[in-house]
């Protein structure tokens, strides 16, 4: 069997649909007016914008001024958990967790530095916070909440409904509300998402993510929401997001998320297949491996794989050499030489982290494919282990 290209890296970015493709085309050319721009032109491009914010709006179930376009799901966390911190206009507490995604980690740990009160809750080690642990850390002072919907790197599912039911109540009797955030990057398109069944009022996602564009996200502000911008230089998206629209990546990312809702159930069960036969392989056919979390109560698409022995980025390296595309972890932590933070959460092992690898599927991933996969990795893991002093020594001792 030969397979020149498998790409399971799906949760660091997906290929764009090939009918988003065609529907952002007259947006490059024909249709390039400035939305802003009173005349046909800038109407036309404005029109197109409407229909987008409308139709993104209506899968997600918001209202259309609800829809704040954005460059991607870094940049709609920042205007989150700034704009609400900026509204608030002074310093208080902020509920976080320990395994949030980097573009949400890292504001909070600037925060921090710069006085505000941080709780990071704990997760098990299916890589899920307690609700009673987020019950006791509400403060008078708490201002923000904001809790990843699914984790990039194992898949975990939070319980957003729950944390938002606790704080309708908290709210009830509070003069300062606490708003709720959750970056969605990874379940807009792979889960129904309806904003108003969760309970939030504020959620990101990112095109890139389900089929749509590189360059184009977007963030749900509830309408009442006390939001100030933190860029400035115009008018555009409420005022949260000064610049001139990125129409053409705008129709992109709003045709994708209209696209990955259609069949989604069944979509969803497909990759779910796929993954559960590459699990089911790996665990037969390879000895020392720990799967993390990425079963129930996660979504599909990833399986997060620990190969005690050996290092994740050298594993990396020979299945790319077989054609095979896969991550040790969140493409926007590559390069870093620090162990997972979402592992290390988990209390993962750290031997067996040093080795960890995610495999994400996608919509064209096939049987065929995890065929080949499992055809090549266990010779890969085993010429890896003989390489490995420390395999070797465990060995030894199993002998003796």
């Amino acid at each position: 069997m030969t397979i020149k290209r498998v790409y399971l890296d799906n949760s660091a970015t997906t290929p764009v649909d090939e009918e988003v493709v065609k529907e952002m085309q007259p947006y490059f050319s024909s249709v390039f007016g400035n939305a802003s721009s009173f005349h046909s032109f800038g109407r036309e491009s404005k029109a197109a914008l409407d229909k987008a914010r409308a139709k993104t709006a209506e899968l997600l179930n918001a209202q259309p001024d609800e829809i704040v376009f954005t460059g991607c799901g870094t940049e709609s966390d920042n205007i989150a958990i700034f704009g609400i911190l900026n509204a608030y206009g002074k310093k208080g507490h902020i509920i976080t967790t320990q395994i949030e995604h980097h573009a949400v980690l890292y504001s909070c740990r600037h925060l921090q530095k710069s006085g505000y009160d941080v709780t990071f809750l704990p997760v098990d080690k299916n890589g899920v916070i307690s609700v009673d642990d987020f019950k006791k850390a509400v403060r008078d002072n708490t201002i923000l909440v904001t809790v990843m919907h699914a984790n990039n790197e194992v898949g975990s599912i939070q319980p957003i409904k729950e944390i938002a039911a606790i704080l309708r109540e908290i709210n009830k009797n509070r003069k300062d509300r606490i708003y709720f955030h959750t970056d969605a990057v990874q379940t807009a398109g792979k889960l129904y998402i309806d904003v108003k069944d969760l309970g939030v009022d504020l959620l990101t996602i990112s095109s890139h993510k389900f089929y749509g564009p590189k360059g184009a996200g977007a963030l749900y502000v509830k309408k009442g929401v006390n939001i100030f911008p933190v860029m400035f230089g115009g008018h555009h998206e409420n005022g949260l997001r000064p610049g001139t629209e990125n129409i053409a990546y705008i129709i992109g990312l709003a045709k994708a998320l209209e696209i990955s809702v259609v069949n989604l159930k069944e979509r969803d069960a497909r990759i779910l297949s796929l993954r559960e036969k590459l699990k089911k392989g790996i665990l037969e056919k390879i000895p020392e491996v720990t799967i993390n979390a990425s079963g129930e109560g996660a979504v599909s698409g990833i399986l997060n794989a620990s190969f005690k022995y050996i290092e994740g980025e050298s594993l990396l390296l020979k299945l790319d050499m077989k054609g095979i595309a896969v991550s040790t972890g969140s493409a926007c932590a590559s390069g870093s030489s620090e162990p997972s933070h979402v592992l290390s959460a988990m209390c993962a092992d750290p031997v067996a982290a040093q080795g960890t690898v995610r495999f994400s599927f996608g919509c064209h991933n096939t049987d065929e494919e995890v065929d080949y996969v499992l055809e090549v990795l266990p010779g890969i893991v085993e010429d890896l282990r003989k390489m490995s002093p420390v395999w070797n020594r465990n060995k030894v001792k199993s002998v003796k």
